[in-house]
């Protein structure tokens, strides 16, 4: 391939994808609990560098243009979104820092913990408190499934929880030791390494009953950061085609002259 039309189609791919992402966070400007996607691109070392072949032979100035880009590990803006008051008992959100963790699958034990920011919660089979969207159970504070008797409910900032006034549990609030290592498993639910997952100190998040975090969305930023991926894409595929017209003229034209 033309190596001009390799390095700006690199750029193409890239812009593509970051116009995906941005595209994607303002689809979920209304999800309850949704983290967006930070996108990010590196610069892609030439080939002999890259599969370290130091003796392989090569071109030093096509070296000195470097080989395009490609797309980074994407990372998730963990901020804090607004809330808003529903007035429901088992609506929850958590102010400051912290996640709810749920009950994983067969595969998660011991590898992944499944955290949200999405409280929208309910009383499921056998009493079990349930994130809505997942379907999964929630977890207190020794990583076990809460189980509420019927009654009135009402839950503290510290996650204790009583019915009819009496005390039956308590909501654990959890954070990863690195948040780099927290990705998305989908459906508002996020994932960390098991081992990175630890319950956090009362008072450090608080839980507001009635409540629902909003998703951490800014809808200008996010239109704004689409447009300006969408020029890209626009800048880059004309250096493609750009490229492609002279490639065509060397060959159509200075070939037949020669």
């Amino acid at each position: 391939m033309n190596y001009g039309i390799q390095i700006s189609s690199s750029g193409l791919l890239t812009s593509l994808y970051r116009q995906d992402v941005h595209a994607n966070n303002l689809a979920n400007m209304d999800s309850v609990g949704f983290k967006p996607d930070i996108p990010a691109v590196m610069q892609r070392s030439a080939a002999r560098q890259e599969d370290n072949l130091p003796f392989m032979p090569s071109d030093a100035m096509l070296e000195k243009l470097g080989a395009g880009v490609l797309v980074a590990p994407t990372k998730v803006d963990l901020a804090q979104g607004g809330t808003r008051i529903t007035n429901r008992d088992l609506d929850l959100a958590i102010e400051g820092d912290g996640f709810f963790q749920l009950q994983g699958g067969p595969r998660d034990t011991g590898r992944n913990s499944l955290l949200t920011r999405d409280g929208r919660f309910a009383r499921g089979v056998e009493g079990r408190l349930i994130h809505v969207n997942s379907g999964a159970p929630v977890l207190n504070r020794v990583q076990r499934p809460i189980v509420l008797p019927q009654g009135e409910i009402k839950i503290a900032g510290d996650g204790q929880i009583t019915v009819n006034g009496n005390p039956v549990d308590s909501i654990g609030i959890y954070h990863s030791r690195d948040p780099n290592l927290i990705s998305k498993r989908g459906g508002s639910v996020l994932e960390a390494p098991a081992a990175q997952v630890r319950r956090m100190n009362r008072g450090e998040g608080l839980i507001k009953q009635g409540q629902l975090e909003e998703s951490g969305v800014d809808e200008m930023k996010a239109l704004l950061r689409m447009q300006d991926a969408s020029r890209d894409v626009d800048a880059n595929m004309s250096i493609v085609q750009a490229q492609d017209r002279m490639l065509d003229r060397a060959i159509n034209t200075f070939g037949r002259l020669a």
